[in-house]
C-alpha cells in the first residue's frame, strides 16, 4: 500500500518560513506570511467551521492572488490563471502529496461536494433569475450534468490537476456565500459541504504552502496591498 506523505504542521512551515525570510525578504516571503497567519487562525477556531473555513480561505487567497498589472483581471484571465497555478502546484509537488490527499484521503468528500448542487454557481444565478411567471429555470441542470461528466472522467483518469480546480471552483461558491452575508453563522442548511469544504482545505493549504516553500521564484508575483509605510 502507497504510503500517504505526511501534511506539512504549521510550525514546520513557519520555521521554513523563517528561514527565507532570514535570507531574504521578499513579495513571495510578505504573500507567505500572510498566508500563514490565517492558518494559524483557522487551526484555533476550534469547532467553529464556519470561522475556519473563511481563514483558510483568506489563507490559500493570500498565498495564490498576485498582482500582474492592469489588464489581467478579466474572468477569462483569472480562470486561467487558477487552472496554470494548480498545474504548477501538481507538477512541482515531487512527493505526490496533492495526489494522496485527493485520491487516498478525501475521495468520498470529494465525490460528494462534486455532485452537490448547491455549491454549483449556475444553481444560485438560476435562483436570482426566476422567469417572469415566478419559476426557476432549469438550464442550469444541463450546465450540472455536463460538470458532473467532466469531473467524473477526471476522476476515472486520476486527473488531480482537473479534480483539484474543479474542487476549488465549487468551494469558492461556498466562499462567497459565506462572505456575502449568503448563510447564517452555525447554520444547519450548509453544514455537510461546509464541514467538508474546511477539511480539505485544512489539509490542502499547507500542502500547497509547501510546495510553493520549495519553489519560491516559480511563485515570486507581487502581492495585492502591499505594506506601505506609514
Amino acid at each position: 500500500m502507497t504510503k500517504t506523505p505526511s501534511t506539512p504542521t504549521l510550525t514546520t512551515l513557519a520555521q521554513r518560513h523563517q528561514a527565507q525570510i532570514t535570507q531574504q525578504r521578499t513579495p513571495f516571503t510578505l504573500r507567505m506570511h500572510r498566508a500563514l497567519s490565517w492558518l494559524q487562525r483557522a487551526e484555533a477556531a476550534g469547532s467553529d467551521d464556519d470561522v475556519a473555513f473563511v481563514c483558510l480561505w483568506i489563507g490559500f487567497n493570500a498565498a495564490y492572488a498576485q498582482d500582474m498589472g492592469e489588464g489581467a483581471g478579466t474572468m477569462a484571465s483569472e480562470r486561467q490563471s487558477f487552472r496554470n497555478f494548480m498545474a504548477d502546484l501538481c507538477l512541482l509537488d515531487t512527493d505526490k502529496a496533492l495526489s494522496a490527499l485527493v485520491w487516498q484521503v478525501f475521495p468520498g468528500p470529494i465525490r460528494v461536494l462534486l455532485d452537490n448542487q448547491y455549491v454549483f454557481q449556475p444553481f444560485w444565478d438560476a435562483q436570482s433569475n426566476p422567469r417572469s411567471d415566478g419559476s426557476i429555470p432549469d438550464h442550469w441542470r444541463e450546465a450540472f450534468d455536463d460538470a458532473r461528466q467532466r469531473v467524473h472522467h477526471a476522476l476515472a483518469q486520476q486527473d488531480t490537476e482537473r479534480v483539484l480546480y474543479e474542487v476549488f471552483v465549487r468551494l469558492y461558491t461556498l466562499r462567497n456565500q459565506l462572505m456575502h452575508g449568503g448563510a447564517t453563522w452555525n447554520s444547519s442548511v450548509n453544514r455537510a459541504q461546509l464541514r467538508d469544504g474546511r477539511a480539505l482545505l485544512a489539509r490542502l493549504l499547507p500542502v500547497m504552502l509547501g510546495v510553493m516553500m520549495d519553489n519560491p521564484t516559480r511563485f515570486e508575483g507581487k502581492p495585492f496591498y502591499p505594506v506601505v509605510a506609514s
